[in-house]
């Protein structure tokens, strides 16, 4: 998709690693002009130069608390004022903090998974729209096939927070589609090679998910950047409010 989205912006939130890694570059071949925030993955020098080789643009990164309202404000203020515009907003950020069965899980707990996963969501969205002009937009939404399925064991309160991002995409998608912004989902399957599952997931779970996959074959980040980057480009100028579920058949609706 050369050049597709070239003179575009775009902020992809935790763009320093894994899909959201991907994601930045495979947008920037696309021609856009990358923005990044990040927390504990700050954008290493390979990054930055191939971000350039690809779009011909300096990667601009922020390092930002995404659930923190004041520090998201100030990051889009800043990105917002730099760019002049937002135009595609790719809203990556989230985790499962740790595994936890719902009788063993304190408040706190379930509120640092929300904040993370779903509040992120809302305050780097309401923050962004003002930089987002009328005509043209694009905001994609990164959920989880968790949302569909509830997750492996101790999982329940990240796959409620992705399921929340479903409904989250279908109602934004009707207060902006006046103004030429369509908001969509993409849902990751099985990902290797992420964070995620180097943390989270035993080499015998990840052995047994796999052998699960119809297609035969876990993910990788460069298969939901693909995605995106379709959703973000005006080929899909007709698509809104629907989830792409990036999963090799282990769901579909």
């Amino acid at each position: 998709m050369a050049n597709l989205l070239a003179n575009k912006n775009v902020l992809v939130t935790g763009g320093g690693v894994g899909i959201g890694r991907e994601i930045s570059l495979e947008l920037a071949r696309s021609g856009a002009r990358v923005a990044i925030t990040y927390l504990t993955h700050q954008p290493d020098e390979e990054l930055e130069l191939e971000i350039k080789e690809a779009s011909g643009s300096e990667l601009t990164a922020v390092k930002l608390d995404a659930t923190s309202e004041s520090d998201v404000q100030q990051a889009l203020s800043d990105i917002g004022s730099q760019f002049g515009s937002i135009d595609v907003l790719v809203n990556n950020i989230g985790g499962l903090i740790q595994r936890a069965p719902i009788d063993g899980m304190d408040f706190s707990l379930w509120n640092k998974v929300m904040a993370v996963n779903l509040n992120s969501v809302f305050l780097v969205t309401h923050h962004a729209l003002p930089f987002m002009s009328t005509g043209w937009g694009r905001i994609i939404n990164i959920a989880s096939l968790a949302g569909h399925n509830g997750g492996h064991p101790g999982a329940v309160a990240y796959g409620t927070s992705k399921a929340a991002i479903f409904g989250f995409t279908r109602g934004l998608s009707k207060e902006v589609a006046a103004r030429g912004i369509t908001v969509n989902a993409v849902a990751p399957g099985f990902i290797q090679a992420t964070p995620f599952h180097d943390t989270f997931t035993t080499a015998e779970s990840k052995s047994a998910t796999i052998a699960s996959i119809p297609v035969q074959r876990a993910g990788n980040p460069g298969d939901v950047a693909s995605a995106v980057s379709w959703l973000a480009s005006p080929q899909a100028s007709f698509v809104t409010g629907t989830t792409v579920n990036v999963n090799g058949g282990q769901y579909f609706a």
